[in-house]
């Protein structure tokens, strides 16, 4: 009986090592696993919080779960790393002949960082801490 056990929780790690997740996050959608990074739309969160993604497209491995849109009850945790900016953005308008006027103006998006640190096939965090559309402060 204590082999049975032992293989029966071999295979759950086995299965929880490939299990992935599509999470929709800043009208995007990313294929997540455990540890994986993700530079992502900037949320309100400060560094070093838990967060957790509500909006749950997909939850694979041996037994893939889809969501019609979203998987009711599932989340996928996370830790911030840190809120970045991308690289500067330069848009030069120049008008042609008579109209001899010039305008550069740049832009800068804003990032989050985050590390993905598990996968939640029914929701196990209640908070009503919204950090924004589909996350939740831990």
């Amino acid at each position: 009986m204590a082999e049975v056990a032992e293989d029966l929780s071999s295979e759950e790690k086995v299965s929880n090592s490939n299990q992935f997740a599509i999470v929709k996050t800043g009208g995007k959608q990313y294929r997540v696993e455990c540890g994986d990074v993700l530079v992502i739309e900037k949320i309100s969160v400060e560094p070093g919080e838990k967060i957790q993604f509500n909006e749950i497209l997909t939850i694979g491995g041996t037994k893939p779960t889809f969501g019609r849109p979203f998987i009711k009850g599932a989340g996928v945790q996370a830790e911030v790393l840190e809120q970045v900016k991308g690289p500067k953005v330069i848009n030069f308008v120049r008008r042609r002949r008579k109209h001899s006027s010039k305008r550069t103006k740049g832009h800068r998006q804003q990032y989050t960082v985050v590390r993905i640190t598990e996968i939640v096939p029914k929701q196990a965090v209640n908070s009503s801490h919204s950090a924004g559309a589909g996350v939740t402060r831990i």
